[in-house]
């Protein structure tokens, strides 16, 4: 869901459910930080009959119920959510027949029952909410955007939504703690919950109809969403992304679900969210509008602190970057015209356990040079990828493809283990820095 194009799916209702029992659960990856997202928004703006969840503008998560203009409902997080290199699972779920308050509404993150509130009002006992009601005149239901304002658009990614009209679940309905690794929280499959006269599964599967309810019923509607929004990044299998929380003294614009990154005005800076210390590990960088201010590279862990530098940003040890023009600068000493400029594909191959280690630069899938990595990359320490851009007003812009591309590719290649799309074909035996190649061949 990138903010940028408006998207939503929605579906109006023609008949009326329960009143009184729903769940919403929801697994996200954030996008953009500090702004209010709405994940879901289900009534009519125009009756003020409303219930939605959103991220708000500071970061904490709010879940509200409003009737006849009147906020009944209201549960507000002390906690925020910042963390846009993970996937989260949130899980509301409504029963107002319920004597004790605080059983009329619940939230989990993760698998466990959010308790702390900075705001928390339950609806009276029997109560009655309207988002599965179709006597209010233009009812509906939207993911990813606020009903009230029809906008206030979500910017990340989405898997596995479910809305169950009639009962009231608790989070271990939709997932599970991993048997092996009891801190990971993982999906499970819902496709035999009883979903109820409004409910609806959306899986996200059919590219070409992302608006399918798997569970049988009417589709949803999508709006600003195409083909290519489908993503190989899901909540089963996390990739890399560049992490908005570290970009430096002048801010870049991050867009695309943070794999779009664009600058000017001066030395700005973006490293990925996932760093590696071990294994073999390919990437690819398209340059959409570079306008000869952007580096592309790699940075060890202990340098990512180091790069505010408002003038020669690429000039710190622990850096192997890559110029417009074909030099490539190591640990601060440039190494001028050894190599062809950029093209439009550039590929990044990271090999950690080599001796001596050794970066591979591409150039639309072509070997433009190998760089053995200097003592300024010690052994055990993580290495990000990184961008910078640019020295002047000049706007630089790049793609990041971590093995989920923002834009269609003309020829789709997974790496080594079956994972990731990429332009061109990853060198033999490197993968692509994503959650199922951690740990099994790199790290």
């Amino acid at each position: 869901f990138n903010d940028d194009d408006s998207p939503k799916v929605s579906r109006s209702i023609s008949s009326s459910g329960s009143a009184r029992n729903a769940t919403l659960s929801v697994w996200v990856k954030r996008g953009a930080l500090g702004t209010d997202q709405y994940l879901f928004s289900g009534g009519v703006a125009a009756s003020n009959h409303l219930v939605d969840l959103c991220f708000k503008d500071d970061d904490t998560l709010r879940y509200r119920l409003i009737y006849n203009n009147t906020t009944y409902g209201l549960l507000r997080t002390d906690a925020k959510f910042r963390d846009t290199g993970a996937w989260m699972h949130i899980v509301i779920n409504m029963d107002t027949t319920q004597g004790t308050a605080a059983d009329r509404t619940s939230m989990y993150v993760n698998g466990t029952k959010v308790t702390s509130f900075s705001t928390s009002d339950r609806p009276n006992q029997n109560s009655t909410f309207t988002v599965n009601n179709n006597t209010v005149n233009g009812q509906r239901k939207s993911i990813g955007r606020n009903e009230d304002s029809s906008g206030d658009h979500f910017d990340g990614y989405m898997a596995e939504v479910v809305w169950i009209d009639g009962s009231t679940l608790a989070a271990s309905s939709f997932g599970e703690f991993n048997e092996d690794s009891p801190n990971i929280w993982q999906p499970v499959d819902v496709s035999g919950l009883t979903f109820g006269t409004h409910g609806f599964y959306l899986d996200f599967e059919a590219s070409d109809n992302l608006g399918n309810d798997a569970n049988g019923g009417t589709d949803l509607t999508e709006s600003g969403l195409a083909a290519i929004d489908q993503k190989t990044d899901t909540c089963t299998n996390n990739f890399a992304t560049m992490n908005p929380l570290v970009k430096g003294n002048t801010a870049l614009t991050f867009s695309e679900a943070n794999l779009k990154l664009t600058s000017g005005g001066g030395w700005g800076h973006a490293v990925g969210n996932i760093g590696v210390a071990y294994g073999k590990w390919y990437w690819e960088v398209d340059e959409i509008n570079a306008n000869n201010n952007a580096f592309f590279g790699i940075c060890n862990e202990n340098n990512i602190g180091h790069l505010d530098n408002d003038s020669t940003p690429y000039s710190e040890d622990g850096l192997m970057l890559w110029f417009y023009d074909g030099r490539r600068t190591i640990d601060g000493t440039d190494s001028e015209g050894e190599y062809s400029g950029w093209g439009t594909t550039h590929g990044f191959a990271l090999d950690l356990d080599s001796s001596p280690r050794t970066i591979k630069f591409y150039k639309d899938g072509s070997l433009e040079a190998t760089e053995n990595l200097t003592s300024n990359f010690p052994a055990g320490e993580f290495v990000f990828p990184i961008f910078m851009g640019s020295a002047s007003s000049n706007t630089a812009s790049v793609e990041f493809n971590f093995g989920n591309p923002v834009t269609a590719l003309a020829s789709g290649n997974n790496d080594a283990n079956g994972y990731g799309s990429f332009e061109f074909s990853p060198p033999s035996g490197y993968i692509a820095i994503c959650s199922k190649n951690l740990g099994s061949d790199g790290g």
